[in-house]
């Protein structure tokens, strides 16, 4: 599966919704280009991953990586949402928010926000070469150049790490930008503010490890994110 590592491939197809993912409400608010299921993926941290534990659902925060059409997660074999996901129909969602919509009424507060919820089977990888791929793909999703100059997991550590295989094909993104959309009687009344307060994040300057020897610096590849105008790229 990890094979294809491209993102932005022209020959992919536009995501075709099904009736499980057809957005049934603001539905001009909806993504069809495989592009922007892509950007929103990429741009996250943390998935909140759906699954059935115990016949009740249970969500959880998930790191991932992607690769093409592929969305991998990984996480401990002792993990009771983990097992229940190996082959049965899961559900996982990314969204950022990108500020809050003020308007003149309480019903039209709204949040500008991008968001992709992803339906499939997720699928245990037990080919070693692939599974130590996807744990590098991770990793590097969530810490860019980390993986080269750190310690790869050992056997032990890969025995207890399961990881699994997500098809991208059954996704549905939605989007909204812009500012409120008030009624017009009571953008005429007046006397209220209506607009838009942008929410961004940051990296924080990097902490070191309490028990971090004297004289270690802070590597680049941290660094940058921090002031990615002033480090190269590691």
């Amino acid at each position: 599966m990890l094979d294809d590592m491209t993102t932005h491939d022209i020959t992919r197809p536009p995501l075709s919704p099904t009736p499980r993912t057809t957005l049934t409400r603001s539905k001009e608010r909806g993504r069809t280009d495989r592009a922007d299921l892509d950007a929103v993926l990429d741009a996250g941290l943390v998935c909140h991953l759906g699954v059935l534990l115990g016949g009740a659902p249970v969500v959880v925060p998930t790191i991932y990586g992607r690769a093409g059409d592929t969305l991998y997660l990984h996480g401990s074999t002792g993990a009771g949402n983990m097992r229940a996901a190996i082959g049965t129909e899961i559900s996982l969602a990314v969204t950022h928010v990108d500020g809050v919509v003020y308007s003149r009424s309480a019903m039209h507060f709204s949040m500008n926000y991008r968001s992709a919820v992803v339906r499939g089977k997720a699928v245990l990888v037990t080919d070693e070469a692939e599974r130590l791929a996807a744990m590098r793909l991770i990793v590097e999703h969530a810490a860019p150049g980390a993986w080269d100059r750190v310690r790869p997991p050992n056997r032990k550590e890969m025995a207890a790490t399961m990881v699994l295989a997500v098809d991208l094909t059954e996704a549905s993104v939605k989007v909204r930008t812009g500012g409120p959309g008030d009624d017009a009687a009571d953008i005429a009344a007046g006397g209220v503010w209506a607009g838009v307060l942008p929410l961004r994040q940051v990296w924080g300057e990097p902490i070191g490890a309490d028990d971090l020897e004297p004289g270690v610096a802070v590597p680049d590849d941290v660094a940058v994110r921090v002031a990615p105008d002033t480090l190269p790229v590691s």
